[in-house]
């Protein structure tokens, strides 16, 4: 994001970390400012912002929403896609007071899709919203056919959880590994659905009777992740282990972090497909979207970074730009919704070579 938005010589781009050698490296080769900072305190965060315009999040989750929260009582615009596990509509009357736009959940999924639908229903009466979406390695030929641009605790953690879905107008929850649906995707082969939490906000801001957000992987990979499951390498409940209390899923993590790494020329697939049905015009209609975005090897972006990152430089240059101002809390689908904003949206994504393709309608 740093290095997208550093390209405009408008702009003046600083950099915050905790880790020096990190942002020393990325100053080398790119005109970015760097400031080392510890985030995950309200000082830190509140030092960091003090000459700012506006704010991109980009943090732990852990720290996410106490991170907001700082940026918001300094009363500093923000996007952000740090994918804090609260309610960020907490946050919307103090946003609201201290005259803040705060997106949120700005990425991919959420992100990119809740944009979207925001956009459709602006259009249309929207009955059913279905959403597709994971980030693979090219290769199946890697560990447990996954590799991960995430920490890897953060992944296992979501395989042990579950998702929110929403069918004839209730919430239901189910295991995230509970998923035995498979679906085709053009170029990539079939790939295997898993419950997942990526509603996020819509479940309470869009009156849509059937939704749902499916996370993509390898089948082979599913099948190794409930193998670990149901064997109790991700258990959270701490073990006795030669004197130390250790939990497993730390353990895991902790052999499968180096694992996992891409490392520099290993490619990485980010798949998404969004189905939207319902009513326009007093007719049904149906529009699906599809997007396979590939690893860039002329900058050696990763595919996940240029599609979850380069949506959030969009949307931060339509708060910059005034093209988006509501004050508050607001989701990605809150800007969809917004005349003209997915267009300079998919505009900005095409520029960087990311395609989100409308295949039917």
């Amino acid at each position: 994001m740093a290095i997208d938005l550093c390209q405009d010589s408008d702009l003046e781009v600083i950099s915050v970390d905790v880790n020096q050698q990190v942002l020393e490296d990325l100053a080398k080769e790119h005109p970015i400012q760097i400031r080392v900072a510890d985030l995950s305190t309200q000082e830190g965060v509140t030092r960091a912002i003090a000459d700012a315009d506006i704010v991109i999040g980009s943090v732990p989750y852990s720290i996410g929403y106490s991170m907001l929260e700082t940026v918001i009582r300094a009363g500093k615009n923000i996007v952000d896609i740090s994918y804090f596990m609260e309610d960020p509509f907490g946050l919307d009357k103090l946003a609201q007071a201290h005259g803040v736009t705060a997106v949120v959940d700005c990425g991919v999924v959420p992100g990119m899709a809740n944009i979207i639908l925001g956009y459709h229903t602006r259009k249309m009466k929207v009955d059913r919203y279905e959403c597709y979406v994971g980030g693979i390695p090219k290769s199946r030929d890697t560990p447990l056919e996954y590799l991960s641009p995430f920490p890897v605790l953060e992944v296992l953690e979501e395989y042990t959880g579950s998702g929110r879905l929403v069918e004839q107008g209730k919430v239901l929850v189910k295991p995230m590994l509970s998923e035995t649906k498979t679906i085709d995707i053009d170029g990539v082969g079939t790939l295997a659905c898993l419950n997942s939490d990526g509603l996020r906000t819509l479940i309470s801001t869009m009156d849509i009777p059937d939704m749902f957000e499916k996370t993509l992987r390898y089948p082979g990979h599913v099948e190794f992740m409930r193998i670990f499951k149901d064997t109790g390498f991700l258990n959270m409940t701490p073990i006795q282990l030669e004197g130390a209390a250790v939990r497993p899923i730390d353990m895991t993590a902790a052999l499968l972090s180096p694992l996992w790494k891409y490392e520099p020329g290993v490619a990485d697939l980010t798949v998404m497909r969004l189905i939207i049905s319902g009513v326009e015009d007093g007719k049904p209609v149906t529009y699906t979207y599809d997007m396979c975005d590939e690893y860039n090897p002329t900058t050696d972006t990763l595919s996940m970074a240029k599609t979850t990152g380069y949506t959030c430089t969009a949307v931060t240059r339509l708060v910059l730009e005034g093209h988006y101002s509501r004050t508050g809390i607001s989701p990605p689908e809150f800007v969809g919704a917004e005349e003209g904003c997915w267009k300079r949206v998919e505009q900005y994504l095409e520029a960087r070579g990311v395609q989100c393709t409308l295949a039917s309608s």
